[in-house]
């Protein structure tokens, strides 16, 4: 009887396995992490692409590159920033910084700023998933009660 319920277990292991994979694969999907292309709200253009990294529990933006029309500066410097980034270039520049997970929730992001270097402006921000759609990445800046949102895109390989 023991060798029987020996073998049942032995059997169960790699199912196991499998389902510790699938969490850990999930988890990941659920994170922020990763490079994101950033729509304009007000043209539906695609503006850049910004990597989102984690560093002690906090996460970070910064553009990777720039989609720039012709006629616009090919290398924007933040002129109009008021704080470290000043005069530096757009592309390079950390925009999200101190975003945490919120407090019991697993897709809430908050607490952090962004900075629109077009405008040298920065906002309190949060962020979160559209209808739990990990591929999309709603993205508020705000001041008070008044706010912009934006939809970032997951990069895909």
């Amino acid at each position: 009887n023991n060798v029987i319920s020996d073998m049942m277990i032995l059997k169960q292991i790699p199912l196991l396995g499998s389902l510790l994979l699938i969490s850990v694969f999930s988890f990941s999907q659920t994170s922020i992490e990763g490079l994101w292309k950033t729509i304009d709200d007000e043209t539906g253009r695609i503006k850049s692409v910004v990597e989102i990294t984690e560093r002690d529990g906090q996460f970070y933006g910064t553009i990777v590159e720039l989609f720039r029309l012709p006629e616009e500066d090919q290398n924007p410097i933040c002129d109009l920033c008021e704080d470290d980034r000043k005069d530096i270039p757009a592309l390079g520049m950390e925009i999200v910084r101190n975003m945490v997970l919120a407090e019991g929730e697993s897709q809430e992001w908050e607490e952090g700023t962004i900075c629109d270097p077009k405008k040298g402006s920065i906002y309190d921000c949060e962020m979160w998933f559209a209808d739990g759609d990990t591929d999309v990445l709603k993205v508020r800046g705000y001041i008070w009660f008044i706010f912009r949102t934006q939809d970032w895109l997951r990069v895909k390989d």
